[in-house]
């Protein structure tokens, strides 16, 4: 079966008319958390690969590198979101042209924000090595890797236009081999020209250009295939109309003013966690450990419910919506319990897995509660994100993740001066808090636009 097949398959089950199910939205997450899982591997595989030349500063320089474009490219994480749930509701309306519009607009976004990171290559170079404190050895193989790396931007960030094009269709199957392909690409073209022919960072930096482009290409196909080619030239022509254009880059930028601000205040974490010592830090960074791997499977569900409620919207069925509401909701939050537990019994032997410092691991098994909550703590607020993604109500999203940034510092200044790092670690507890209970607020509101009342 061919990767579209596979994704029409799965996405046969749950047209706008059939009854939405537990099933349904398990089969919707379980190909995102799959994806989700390959994606450490390669940073693996990468690090493995450079390490086997047996010098310090080359791992250092793919790590360095690798985080800089890792932060630079979560930027424009809004070409996924927002496509997804223009998709999803276009998808749900039956509007075919919209549909194939919404890809094409986002292309064009990506494309154009592609290059024009290339033109600024200069300038980021400067303020990302300016920021980064490195030796000379590491700073200049870096930047290496950056030139290189560079030129990825548009086909990363067309990527990520993709992935949300099939989230939002419901084909998470497709996004899955997409991530995969990406992956694989990346890991065998790294073997190639690190360990094969010997090219050091410049080749982990040219084998991740080539990865994207493969992928991006392959995407591309597979969507011109499913939105059908003649289709596909008329939601082209459709992509540049006005509004339509006009409304997603107003989508894209409240995004991306929400994803900055997240940024904001995982990078200020982790700067106040280095300012309490060496050893806080490392705790924290293995202990955030915990986090990403519960993102990763709350992700999921988080997708499934943009699909779905984006779909109800556009659909106009209002039961649908607060079916998928429901049923998401419930996998999510039996899941976040099921990781806080694990955590809570099984969190000091990954502690010991991932260090072999002593103080480190005490450390860690101190704020190790902290880490634990956090799942069951961050659910609500992935939960909403789905729901006001899949509803484009940006604007909102935007505004209480502002809100919540303000309420997270005040909680730091509060807190931190009496409780040092576990002040630091409550504080991010309320930013989790802050984010689901102001969009919980609104959340009255976007269901009374969105199904308005029938007179």
């Amino acid at each position: 079966m061919t990767a579209a097949a596979a994704g029409n398959a799965g996405n046969a089950d749950h047209r706008p008319d059939a009854p939405l199910t537990y099933g349904h939205v398990l089969a919707v997450s379980m190909p995102i958390v799959l994806s989700n899982v390959t994606t450490p591997l390669l940073g693996i595989t990468n690090t493995a690969v450079i390490g086997q030349l047996g010098q310090a500063h080359l791992i250092g320089a793919v790590a360095i590198g690798a985080t800089i474009f890792s932060l630079l490219f979560w930027a424009f994480g809004f070409l996924r979101m927002g496509t997804t749930g223009l998709t999803a509701q276009a998808s749900g309306a039956g509007d075919k042209q919209e549909t194939v519009a919404a890809l094409a607009r986002a292309l064009l976004i990506a494309a154009v924000a592609g290059c024009v990171l290339i033109l600024l290559q200069k300038p980021l170079a400067w303020l990302s090595f300016t920021l980064i404190e490195a030796s000379t050895a590491v700073e200049g193989e870096a930047r290496s890797y950056f030139a290189i790396r560079i030129w990825s931007a548009p086909f990363a960030l067309a990527n990520y236009a993709l992935l949300g094009w099939f989230i939002g269709l419901g084909q998470t199957r497709v996004a899955l081999f997409l991530q995969l392909l990406l992956n694989g690409a990346n890991i065998a073209l790294n073997l190639l020209l690190v360990s094969g022919m010997g090219w050091g960072v410049p080749g982990v930096a040219l084998g991740t250009v080539a990865s994207e482009a493969v992928a991006a290409g392959v995407g591309l196909w597979l969507a011109l295939r499913e939105s059908g080619w003649r289709m596909a030239a008329l939601g082209w022509r459709l992509s540049l109309d006005r509004d339509g254009l006009l409304r997603m880059i107003a989508v894209n930028g409240d995004l991306m003013v929400r994803t900055v601000s997240a940024l904001f205040v995982f990078t200020f974490f982790t700067a106040q966690a280095a300012r309490a010592g060496d050893v806080i830090l490392a705790a924290n960074q293995v202990l955030l450990l915990f986090l990403n791997m519960s993102s990763y499977l709350l992700d999921g569900f988080a997708f499934a419910t943009e699909v779905f409620t984006g779909r109800a919207i556009g659909a106009a069925q209002l039961e649908r919506f607060q079916d998928a509401v429901r049923l998401s909701s419930v996998w999510a939050v039996g899941t976040a319990g099921l990781v806080t537990v694990l955590f809570a019994l099984g969190g000091g032997a990954i502690i010991d897995a991932v260090t072999t410092s002593v103080d480190v691991r005490e450390a860690a098994r101190l704020y190790l509660p902290w880490a634990a909550a956090a799942p069951i703590m961050g659910v609500a607020c992935f939960q909403l994100d789905g729901i006001f993604i899949g509803a484009t109500r940006t604007r909102e999203m935007r505004n209480m993740m502002l809100v919540s940034v303000v309420l997270f510092l005040a909680a730091w200044a509060a807190l931190t001066p009496s409780l040092g790092n576990h002040g630091l670690w409550a504080s991010l507890m309320v930013f989790f808090a802050a984010r689901a209970v102001t969009l919980a607020a609104y959340l009255p509101a976007l269901r009374r636009d969105a199904f308005p009342p029938m007179h």
